[in-house]
Formats: C-alpha cells, structure tokens, sequence
C-alpha cells in the first residue's frame, strides 16, 4: 500500500474525513491517468488510458480504507471499486478497462473462469463499501469511450485484437503506478520525466554509428557485397512503416545492417527506440556488446539487455519501502535501445503479470528487429504471427524478419492466416545466397564416434557441432590429448565461453591447430571461421547457421570449404524435439542439389508447418481468445499455456573469476540488487529445475542472502564442479551417486 502513506499526515491531523483528506489521493490518480495516457499516445489510446488511472484506486475513497491507515487490521479492496465504475459508465470498453483497473497490483485475472487470480465475473459482482462522494469533486470522467481512432478491425480475431488492447492499457497503467509512486518517493514531482529524458536521442546514435561504418574497407568481394546490402538496405528506410523481412545469408552483415535501417526508419517516421529480440538468451550479451562499441561513447547510456536470467526483483526483495523494489520492479524499456530474448518479448505479450506486461506500451512506435525469426516454437508460431501482426497493424510499430532461412509465414506461401503486405529489404535475395555462397553442404549419412572421431583427427582446423551436451563432451574427451581441442556448451558462464573463444579465434587467425566440439549454441551470431564443419543431423535453418561458421570470410576456395552433414550413432540418438526438423530436412536434402538454396529453404518450412496443421501451430489458444468474447477473456491461462520453454530453467552463478566474486560479496551486504545483478549475469549457468535440486540437496549450492533475497541467486559454492575444459559437471556419476540421487 505505498502510495496509501502520502494521506498518512492528513488521517492524523483532522477530527473526521474531509475534503482535505482525500486531495493527496485526488492528485495520484489524476497523475497516472495523465501518465498513463502520454504511454498510450502511439496507438491513439489515450482517454481509454488515462480513465484506467483515474479509477484504478477509487476503491480508496472509503471509511474503509481510512481504518486501515490509522492501523486498524482492515482488507480493503480499493481496484474493484474503479472496475465496476468503469463498466457501469462504459459498457463494453468499461470491461475491458475493468481487467487492468481490478488487475493492477495482482494481475490480469480471466474473464469468467476462475484460476489463481478471482476471475473478473467474481470480482464485479462483489459487496463492497460505500463509496465516498468526494473522488467525484475532484475527479471527472468523460461522457463516452470509443476504440483509438485508427484501430483496424481484421474479421475472424476482434477477440485476439480486444485482449491484446487490453494487455496494452493494462501496461501503460502499471508503468504510471509505478512510475508516480517512484516520483512521490524520490520527492520529485516530474521523476519520471527526468528520466525518461537521460537517453541520448536517435539521431546522436545513428552519427556514431555512421563513423563506426565508416571504418570498413570493401577490400574483397565478400566485404563488398556486405557493403551494397549495406546501402540498399538504407535506402529502403522510407517505406512506410509495418512489415519488412531481411533475407542475407550468414555472414552478410544482418546485424549491424539491421540496426542502420532501424535507425534510419526511426528517425524518418517519428519512432522512439529499437528492439533487437534474439532467440538465445547466450547472445544477448555478445550483441549488446557489438553495439556499444558500435555506438562509442554513447552505447553504454543507451543499450539495454533484458532477458529472464533472474526471477523478478518484485517479487524477490521482500522489503515494501524499497524504492529498489519499484526501479527494479520490472524494466519498463524506456532505453533507445533493447537486447532481448525471443522469451522475454514474446511470454510479455501474452503475460498478465504487471511486473511483466509494464513494459509493453513501450513496443509501441518502436522497430522491432526479429532476429533468426525462423527459430519461434512450432507450437507457438500461429499466435507469434498474429501479435507480429497485430503490432504492425495497430501499434504503429515496424517489424523486420531477419535471418538468413526465411520462414514461410506469408499467406501468400500457403500458411493459413499469415502475414500480408511483408517487403523485402536486401537486394535480390536469389542473387545475394547465390553470391555469398562459400561452402559446399554434403549429407554423409550415418557415422559412428569412432569415424567422427577419425575425421577429426585429420583435420587440423574443424568444427563439431553435435545436439546434446553429452555427446560433446564425449567426443570432446576423445580428442582432447591432441593439440588445440575446445569445448564449448551452455553448461559454461557466458565469461569462460568468452575467454575461449578468444583463444580459438587467435588460432584461427594464425593457422594452429585448432579443433572445436560444440552444442548448437555455436551457431547462435558467434563469429568464427573454420574451413571445415560436421553437423549432426537438425533443422536445414540449424545447418545454414552451421554452414555460417564455414569459411565465413571467404577466404578459402568452395571446394575446400565443407560443410559434412551427418546422423548419429544409435548410442546418441537425435533428441526428440530435433528430430521432427531433422526429418524435413532429410527430405530436402533428397529432392535438391543445392539444400541451402532459397527454394529448398521454402518447401522445407512448408513441410514443417504443412506436417503440423494449425491446431499443434498454437491456433487453439487464439480460438480460446475468440470462443471467450470480451467478457472471458483468458488472460490468466494464456500466461499459463503461453510457454516458449517447455522446461523450467534456474540461473546458478558461477564464481569463475575475481569479478564474480567480489560481485557476490557485495551481494552478501547489498541492501538493493539492481547493479549487483547485472554484474552477476557474464557468469549464469541456467539449469533444469530437477538439476538444481539435486545441487541443493548436496550443499554444492546456496543462496546469497536469502533473508532478503530469498532464493534468488544461488551461487555454487562446491567449485570442485565446475571444469576448466566443460563448465559445470552437475551430473558427473560420482556426485550424484554419493547421494543415491538419479536424474
């Protein structure tokens, strides 16, 4: 009850509840509602926004509410009050603003089923206390609500469309909440001004990158190509706003082409900020890097990483005065710049937490760069693609799909309520892949470790790039007593990884022997250049990016450059969530010559999502949406169901270097764990929960202040499991057995 302590002064220094009293009060919800309708300005939501703020604590303006701040044990209700007001005065867009108003601290809750949360029929229907007359003195609502001027309808998903609004009101109203009880807080009545305004403008970050670029020779063929996508792809900036795609083959320069265009396209159309959504939380960082550097002095004031490594501070730290608690609370994303992950951005849009959706508004009036968007969830992709649209169509927000392996989500190529009116950017895609094609793609068939093994040895300077993280480590310890042998796996800190991939580029460049076993987060934007590559067998867009890290700089001739696609052995067999990807490509590689041409890469999406139908797409949870109407809108069990991640995964920090260490000794005093967090986040292990358990249940982990932190951040404090060559050896047989633990 935070901001319930501004009327403290007021309860003590008046014989009974007058005018006075409430002014306080008055003044909060007159300030989110104003707050709250500025966040709304891109979609034209305004008045729905700011009527959010003035009634989200009218259920305040009670006797009630005033025992409970002279300390009587009172519970009090005060959002139910201001939904029911809200579909009393407007009917059908009243029930929608009544999920964020009654929603606004607990979350959206569903329509009429109920789940966790009381359901919105529930709670409408509730006795409460006599409202007092004094909110209607000081605040005034207008007559009537109408959808944002320039909202379009698309028949067959008003249901989708209405809950999506929904979820964005709800956004824009947590964010003021937040951000006006932050304001009181900091005793600054424009704090949240003040802060919004500390980023450096677009333009400022498009003249550094500018100079950035400006570095870069078109010396070979290759970097001149790099740089005519380059040009054309700026020029294209123009166009008006709403969905783009960006075909380039890997190592065409997408990333930093990207960001130009998105810079660019910005500025021309009055946008605010860039988001960058990744699929692979291993590169986030690396990304941010490559674009702080690329921004000099302004990229670290500028560049936001985001991603789900640790549980939210809201709900970690305990202490309700905490003006940490509110910062942290959530990021709201006001920086130019966001680095996130494909779960963070895509669990946010159907998330009904507020420490979760408080950010959404700011998506809006953005460029959203979806990064490798072929990676989304088959059985997700269906309602991925109708909010990929719905941004694009009513959120003034431009989308680009960027990734070398296009993924048939046109309407036009035969997926069912696709994408329309998607404009390419680089030039002559067809041209481009036959242009930048620097390896030959060779399907083997099956091979035993013991040939896999003896390929290896062979070969001076190789990638191996295997599906799980014990066939790496086995094949990894079968040639680890040749010179140059590396590791790399996600059972690594993001730190060590870094440090050997160092290590490996340096060989690389000097033509040392250099031989790498891997999991696929290699072929995550990780920049290397080996001549030649093994790939188990996965999805043709998994082999593109494996091809990707083959004569990458085309240095080398095609016919020495080999990418040697293979099945494993029957001890290894493929994991079941590869093989339904692994098994259409198998398909390709039967029916073209060329498996990486842009019309094999076609058919083999198409016969991945032809194969699936809509159902297991994810098109249920949509007719869910439909099937509820507006007053069942299912908020609470899209949250539930909308998972990117089947399983849940637990961060463990590593004390790998000095700098780990002295971040978790500052934990272990810390009042407050913002910047200590970030600190921490180069040296994360994320595991299974069952994984951690198993470590708890040994001692070999422990939470760092827990009283305050609860289980937050647990640090591994057996160090003796944590190998110099494979990163954390949590199930190594002799650990686990010595607790008769099994996994």
């Amino acid at each position: 009850m935070l901001k319930s302590q501004r009327v403290v002064f007021y309860a003590h220094s008046t014989e009974s509840i007058d005018k006075a009293f409430w002014q306080p009060l008055a003044n909060h919800l007159l300030a989110v509602g104003e707050l709250a309708a500025q966040k709304a300005t891109f979609f034209g939501a305004e008045d729905l926004a700011n009527v959010a703020g003035l009634l989200h604590d009218l259920g305040k303006y009670t006797e009630e509410f005033q025992q409970r701040l002279e300390g009587r044990p009172v519970r009090v209700d005060h959002a139910t009050h201001g939904a029911m007001m809200a579909v009393e005065r407007y009917s059908k867009l009243g029930h929608l603003l009544a999920y964020a108003i009654a929603g606004h601290h607990a979350g959206l809750a569903n329509g009429r089923d109920s789940g966790a949360r009381t359901s919105l029929k529930a709670r409408l229907r509730k006795t409460l206390p006599l409202l007092l007359p004094y909110w209607e003195e000081e605040i005034t609502l207008p007559q009537k609500l109408a959808l944002p001027h320039r909202f379009r309808e698309v028949k067959g998903r008003s249901g989708f469309q209405l809950s999506f609004l929904g979820r964005m009101l709800f956004s824009c109203l947590v964010d003021a909440d937040y951000l006006d009880t932050e304001a009181f807080y900091c005793q600054k009545d424009k704090a949240h001004k003040e802060r919004d305004q500390k980023f450096p403008g677009l333009s400022e970050l498009r003249e550094c990158l500018n100079q950035y670029l400006n570095r870069f020779k078109a010396d070979r063929e290759v970097n001149r190509t790099r740089a005519e996508i380059l040009t054309q792809v700026r020029n294209k900036a123009v166009l008006d706003q709403g969905l783009f795609s960006l075909n380039v083959p890997t190592g065409g320069g997408k990333t930093l082409t990207a960001l130009a265009f998105a810079l660019d396209h910005a500025i021309i159309h009055g946008l605010r900020r860039i988001i960058f959504v990744i699929p692979f939380t291993s590169i986030v960082e690396q990304t941010a890097a490559v674009f702080r550097d690329a921004l000099g002095d302004l990229g670290n004031g500028a560049v936001l990483e985001h991603h789900s490594a640790f549980s939210d501070q809201s709900e970690a730290v305990k202490n309700p005065q905490s003006l940490d608690k509110l910062r942290l609370a959530m990021e709201n994303w006001a920086a130019p710049i966001i680095v996130t992950t494909a779960v963070q951005f895509y669990e946010s849009l159907f998330a009904n937490r507020s420490s979760r959706c408080r950010k959404l508004h700011n998506i809006t009036g953005s460029v959203v760069i979806l990064d490798e968007a072929q990676t989304l969830p088959l059985k997700l992709l269906v309602p991925c693609v109708t909010a990929i649209d719905e941004l694009a169509l009513n959120y003034r927000t431009s989308l680009v799909l960027c990734t070398a392996t296009q993924p048939a989500l046109k309407k036009e190529e035969g997926f069912a309520n696709g994408l329309e009116g998607v404009r390419e950017l680089a030039p002559e895609p067809e041209g481009l892949h036959r242009r930048l094609k620097r390896v030959q793609v060779r399907y083997r068939g099956p091979l035993t470790d013991t040939e896999l093994v003896a390929e290896l040895t062979d070969s001076t300077q190789v990638l191996c790039i295997v599906n799980s993280r014990r066939h790496a480590r086995s094949l990894y310890q079968s040639i680890s007593h040749l010179p140059g042998v590396y590791h790399l796996t996600t059972l690594m800190c993001a730190k060590h990884r870094s440090f050997a991939l160092k290590e490996i580029r340096q060989r690389l460049k000097d033509g040392e022997a250099c031989r790498l076993i891997a999991t696929s987060l290699i072929e995550a934007g990780v920049d290397v250049d080996f001549p030649a590559v093994y790939r188990a067998e996965a999805g043709l867009d998994s082999i593109a990016q494996a091809a990707g890290r083959c004569n990458r700089e085309g240095r080398r001739a095609l016919k020495q450059s080999n990418v040697h696609v293979f099945a494993v052995a029957s001890h290894w067999p493929t994991p079941p969530e590869v093989e339904q990807f692994a098994g259409a490509a198998r398909s390709i590689f039967r029916r073209y010559e060329e498996p990486l041409s842009l019309a094999a890469i076609r058919d083999y999406f198409r016969e991945l999502y032809w194969v699936k139908g809509g159902e297991q797409l994810g098109a249920g949870l949509l007719k869910i949406i439909e099937d509820g109407r507006l007053e069942g809108i299912p908020y609470e069990l899209l949250a539930k169901d909308f998972r990117m991640i089947d399983s849940h995964m637990l961060p463990v920090i590593i004390p790998y270097e000095e700098a780990a260490r002295k971040a978790l000794r500052d934990l272990q005093w810390a009042k407050s764990c913002g910047t200590i967090a970030r600190r921490l986040q180069p040296y994360l292990v994320q595991l299974p929960e069952r994984a951690l358990w198993v470590l708890k249940k040994t001692g070999a982990v422990q939470p760092v202040q827990p009283e305050l932190f609860g289980e937050q951040f647990i640090e591994l404090v057996n160090r003796d499991l944590y190998h110099e060559k494979y990163g954390l050896d949590w199930d190594e047989p002799s650990f686990i057995s010595a607790e008769k633990l099994v996994i």
